[in-house]
């Protein structure tokens, strides 16, 4: 493990505040709801949700035990370059569950917003932004993960990855607000990286974690399924495919391997 990956995380990152609620229908749209007010980046957790809500609309199970959270800020810049911080918080997500787990967990990251843990899906994330002027002015940064159970199988979509808790894969028990302590710090400091010195140094630690990389893969837009070799991902955030035809660059896709 890098000495990056074993910094201590367990001080709230200064300048970022708090809130924790019982329940809510869902952290993204509290997030929204509370935003025009907010003077500083901003954390929601709720240690239940009733409306949790994934990628494309779907529904995310989140029962009692897992976190349920959602960063929200004020990033500016294009829409595109915002949406780069889905990697932000993909690592930020592997250091804070190396954190806790250590050695009994392997992680990986699965293009464009899943976190593997022993192979299996143990987290989500799910950005949405409101533009002002051709920018971002509010970005909401949700993330799920499955720290004490796993939604059934049945409640997913076919091809969709094994679920998986990290109590379950590696018997670390871990309350929300505490691994919340250790996700902030992760993502704190990963975005100073990224807001320092932009994309390239995060693209090459998501790629140092990445799940498949040169292996077969398969990406399922609305309008085709692109199947090839996972060969990289490019500048902007695009998974990059070799494929028969040639390489393939898929700027969102669902992906099946």
């Amino acid at each position: 493990m890098s000495a990056e990956r074993t910094e201590d995380l367990s001080a709230w990152p200064e300048g970022v505040a708090r809130h924790v609620l019982d329940e809510v229908d869902s952290t993204n749209s509290e997030a929204q709801r509370i935003a025009p007010g907010l003077t500083q980046p901003t954390w929601i957790l709720a240690r239940r949700q009733t409306a949790a809500r994934g990628r494309r609309g779907r529904a995310w199970i989140s029962p009692r035990g897992n976190l349920a959270a959602t960063l929200v800020m004020r990033p500016g810049g294009e829409p595109a370059h915002a949406a780069l911080r889905s990697f932000v918080a993909a690592l930020a997500l592997a250091d804070a569950l190396e954190t806790v787990a250590g050695p009994r967990a392997t992680i990986s990251l699965k293009w464009p917003n899943d976190v593997l843990l022993n192979g299996g899906k143990v987290a989500g994330i799910l950005l949405e932004s409101v533009g002002q002027g051709g920018g971002v002015s509010r970005l909401a940064v949700g993330i799920g993960v499955n720290l004490a159970e796993a939604p059934p199988r049945e409640a997913l979509e076919p091809g969709a990855a094994e679920p998986v808790s990290l109590l379950g894969e590696t018997g670390v028990r871990v309350e929300p607000e505490e691994f919340l302590t250790y996700l902030a710090a992760a993502f704190a400091k990963w975005e100073a990286r990224f807001v320092t010195y932009g994309f390239h140094p995060i693209r090459t630690a998501w790629l140092g974690r990445a799940a498949k990389l040169g292996q077969t893969i398969t990406a399922r837009t609305a309008a085709e399924i692109v199947e090839g070799t996972f060969e990289t991902v490019a500048e902007d955030g695009a998974l990059v495919i070799a494929t028969a035809r040639g390489r393939r660059n898929v700027p969102a896709a669902d992906v099946y391997f």
